[in-house]
């Protein structure tokens, strides 16, 4: 689901700010303004809802998105900062490890499995606005600053998932560190994938352009939303109220 929402992220970002032609700061303050919207009826909820739930986390990927793309993209004045994507990569994580930094100092704790604070849960939707913004600009430096090509930085940053789940599934290295490290990848991934069916053919990608691949990936995501939903009773009667599992 993840995975899916991140390139929804991508591709819904990149048909408000590239195909409808609005410039990326307006793109960027539509999409944070129903960020905290969501984020509000996130806050607000005692127990999950995963159609708030997702809508918070596609909510930050298209903010993302529109957030990189301003800072990185480009020369032009108008419509970018034109930092690059080797310095506004560097920049967005400084941020994330503050965030993470002053998670931990605040709580004692970055775990994520029970969170039932609205401190905690705060912390941990900033950390994932900003992983997501983070995870937007590394996908785009490792597509072109490294001229590996999108198809190619898509199946290095699989690769790379492949192994943190190894890792969880058959050793005992931390579970909160790997938590977050794949879940920065799967941005750069949604990234990544969204150029392989948003670009032409010609260009390596599938052709399906911003409009086709936004609804493909619109329409799976809801598929597991009304599928989680469905069974949110199954998996939850047993468990305390708070929390984000």
């Amino acid at each position: 689901m993840k995975l899916a929402a991140t390139t929804l992220g991508e591709t819904g970002g990149d048909l408000l700010s590239m195909t409808l032609g609005l410039d990326y700061l307006g793109s960027a303050i539509i999409f944070f303004v129903l960020f905290l919207i969501s984020l509000a009826a996130q806050l607000a909820s005692r127990r999950l809802h995963p159609a708030i739930f997702w809508s918070v986390i596609v909510t930050t990927t298209l903010t993302g998105t529109a957030v990189a793309d301003k800072l990185a993209r480009g020369t032009d004045a108008d419509r970018t900062l034109g930092l690059g994507y080797p310095l506004a990569t560097a920049i967005l994580l400084g941020i994330l490890l503050a965030v993470l930094g002053v998670w931990y100092l605040t709580e004692r704790t970055l775990a994520v499995d029970r969170i039932s604070s609205l401190r905690a849960e705060t912390f941990y939707w900033v950390a994932i606005l900003a992983s997501n913004t983070l995870g937007t600009a590394l996908g785009d430096f490792l597509a072109d600053s490294e001229r590996i090509g999108f198809l190619g930085a898509n199946i290095l940053i699989t690769g790379v998932l492949v192994l943190v789940l190894i890792a969880t599934l058959f050793t005992n290295l931390p579970r909160v560190p790997l938590f977050w490290i794949a879940f920065v990848l799967t941005r750069p991934y949604g990234a990544t994938f969204g150029d392989v069916l948003t670009k032409s053919p010609s260009e390596g990608g599938t052709g399906f352009g911003t409009v086709g691949a936004t609804l493909i990936m619109a329409a799976i995501l809801v598929i597991f939303i009304v599928y989680t939903t469905w069974n949110r009773d199954k998996v939850t009667e047993d468990k305390p109220q708070g929390g984000l599992a």
